[in-house]
């Protein structure tokens, strides 16, 4: 993209994009680069968790601009994702240093800052995407889970059930988003009673009914604790969900050795050893 030159012949200024993470709980989580990339904007448009954080957003900068009004009751969400990218876009079009903050982290189970990214990218602009602690992080720390222990699987809820997907039952099983579980129209940020029992007969096919289940969600003020709750995993369809809650489900199986790989590291091994001594 060739760049225009004002009258007085000066270069005109390059728009640039940053998209960054806010964290899950207010203020604590916000990295020094992250606040960085807000305080040296131009504009900052902020899709963050509620009003309380907002306000907090604007002790960093003058001009927030939010973008939760963009959410309109029976339009799709994926709709309303494509209006911020255009926001975004066109103060990067006009030359202005933009930032956007997301809840969380912004790459994410967050759809604009990854677009909006490749958009300025493809027009030539600079765009960076910093980082912020997610509703995993919390997850793992809050459940003292390690990933590296078993494993984990992390899937969208809607996507198991939509697709055929092969669930490792020898690791966790992390579903986001099964309180909007099979909603089609990405209009519902909640479904109901039958569609989590859709969520659950899919899960039986692997899980015995027993089988534990925990759903979580990350504190997001300081003063909070993280809420956790425990049941089985029969009862999963009558637990009312939200949209921010978490549904984990512990390994159901213990890991089986692989001894077919397990012989030919061995002789690896053996052949390595005997390389040694010669």
């Amino acid at each position: 993209m060739s760049e225009m030159l004002p009258i007085d012949g000066t270069k005109a200024p390059r728009g640039y994009l940053s998209c960054v993470g806010m964290g899950m709980t207010l203020g604590s989580h916000l990295t020094p680069l992250a606040r960085s990339h807000i305080e040296k904007a131009d504009v900052v448009f902020a899709a963050v968790s509620d009003a309380l954080v907002e306000a907090w957003l604007r002790t960093l900068h003058p001009d927030v601009r939010s973008l939760q009004p963009f959410y309109r009751e029976g339009q799709s969400r994926m709709q309303t994702y494509r209006e911020w990218v255009s926001l975004l876009m066109t103060d990067v079009r006009a030359g202005r240093r933009v930032c956007g903050v997301f809840y969380g982290h912004p790459g994410i189970f967050a759809w604009s800052p990854h677009q909006a990214i490749r958009t300025a990218r493809a027009e030539g602009f600079e765009a960076h995407m910093e980082p912020g602690i997610s509703a995993e992080d919390c997850l793992y720390a809050d459940l003292g889970i390690d990933p590296g222990s078993y494993g984990c699987q992390h899937l969208e809820a809607s996507q198991l059930v939509f697709f055929e997907r092969r669930i490792d039952t020898g690791g966790y099983l992390v579903l986001w988003q099964a309180g909007a579980v099979g909603d089609r129209t990405l209009t519902r940020s909640e479904t109901g009673v039958a569609y989590r029992q859709v969520l659950v007969d899919v899960l039986l096919e692997d899980y015995p009914p027993e089988h534990e289940v925990i759903v979580y969600r990350a504190a997001t003020l300081p003063v909070q604790a993280p809420r956790i709750r425990r049941a089985v995993l029969a009862d999963l369809a009558t637990i009312p969900l939200t949209a921010e809650e978490t549904v984990v489900l512990p390994p159901a199986r213990a890991l089986k050795p692989n001894a077919r790989v397990a012989a030919r590291l061995m002789a690896l091994d053996a052949a390595a050893e005997s390389r040694r001594d010669t």
